[in-house]
């Protein structure tokens, strides 16, 4: 018995375009009936990393794919293929590297090995959606002699920043402070400049910051003014956002605002022409308003959350729903005579005629700092495997 473990160096989540980096342990464990007899032999062991696609079959209509052959393996098959058995197609893969061939392990002995690669920057980001997934994973394959192939999967969170991809790092280094006595490695080097280059991007699009103001009105006329400082937004930030009812015509008695994504399939990949576009609610704010002069609502963009993106099958979009119940009558203002003697209890009236509307104002959410999503993430650094 030998027990694979693979842990991710850095956490679950990364940039489209850094450098993955797993280190991964092969052990022959110490039992009580171990004997020098006991040693185990692995034949050899694999890594890839590739891109699980699943689509649904109700709603989207995608060619045929030959990926089936490789659903079933045979016993003594040795040609590694990481998404042997997984449903759906595999949309993009790195070249395999090879751990190591001919390993043999004593009891309680171990060898461990790294793992290196760097993520493909034309590759979509990791989403769950109604319609479609896109799921990514690194595979490590080992195998006995005469014995099936054994597959460890660690499943991990891949996030998309538009505009690394044309960036083109100088060839020549930049003039700053260093210590001769720490040696770096080029592509970690790369990978930490490519880091700090994904913050400033992000920072110089989110940080910007202008009030817009919008006018509600329906067909009876003015209701308020909503107010939002800026609509480009990374996961895990806050939206905030202001009304103002007391320059309206039109009493609001309740609105609610709604943070939302859209995902819609391209028209050529449609299971039926115009079909309707999916709709998820990650936030949602909802408040009565009447006599309420100003109000205001915080919603947050959950760090679990896929940032808009599109591909040639699908596409994903962020916006705000806003709905509104108005009053189909003015307000009266109620006030007390100067000389009242008498107790007045004011009661709210039992029904009153109401009109509702809504209104989509869409937003833009960018991807956020890989290792503060990674706080929240689903997927386990650590994966274990015994063969």
């Amino acid at each position: 018995m030998i027990e694979v473990l693979a842990q991710l160096s850095r956490g679950p989540v990364f940039l489209a375009g850094e450098m993955l980096e797993c280190g991964i342990v092969f052990t022959n464990p110490l039992s009580a009936t171990s004997t020098s007899a006991s040693s185990e032999m692995l034949a050899w062991a694999s890594a890839q990393i590739h891109c699980q696609f699943h689509s649904s079959e109700s709603r989207v209509a995608l060619p045929p794919s030959d990926d089936s052959k490789h659903d079933v393996q045979a016993a003594n098959e040795t040609v590694f293929v990481p998404n042997r058995g997984e449903r759906g197609q595999c949309i993009l893969s790195t070249p395999p590297k090879i751990l190591f061939c001919d390993l043999r392990l004593d009891p309680g002995e171990s060898k461990s090995y790294s793992y290196c690669e760097t993520l493909p920057v034309d590759g979509p980001p990791s989403f769950r959606g109604q319609s479609v997934k896109y799921v990514y994973k690194l595979t490590i394959g080992c195998q006995r002699v005469n014995s099936p192939i054994k597959l460890l999967r660690v499943p991990f969170r891949v996030l998309v920043l538009h505009g690394l991809k044309d960036y083109q790092f100088p060839q020549d280094e930049v003039v700053a402070p260093s210590n001769p006595f720490l040696e770096e490695e080029e592509g970690v080097k790369k990978d930490s400049r490519l880091a700090d280059l994904a913050t400033e991007l992000l920072m110089a699009a989110t940080s910007r910051r202008s009030l817009h103001m919008y006018n509600i009105s329906n067909t009876r006329g003015k209701v308020g003014k909503f107010g939002i400082f800026k609509t480009v937004y990374k996961i895990g930030e806050d939206i905030l956002g202001t009304f103002n009812f007391s320059e309206g015509d039109i009493p609001c008695l309740q609105y609610s605002v709604s943070l939302q994504t859209e995902e819609s399939i391209q028209e050529e990949f449609q299971r039926r022409h115009g079909q309707p576009v999916s709709y998820s609610t990650h936030a949602r704010h909802q408040e009565s308003c009447l006599h309420t002069a100003r109000s205001s609502f915080s919603l947050p963009v959950p760090l679990s959350s896929t940032p808009g993106f599109t591909t040639n099958i699908v596409s994903l979009k962020w916006r705000l729903h806003f709905e509104f119940v108005t009053s189909r009558k003015l307000g009266e203002a109620h006030t007390v005579p100067e000389n009242q003697s008498e107790t007045i209890t004011w009661t709210g009236v039992e029904q009153i005629e109401v009109d509702t509307f809504s209104w989509d104002l869409p937003i833009k959410v960018l991807p956020t700092n890989p290792v503060l999503a990674s706080y929240v993430s689903q997927f386990s650094s650590t994966n274990s495997i015994t063969i």
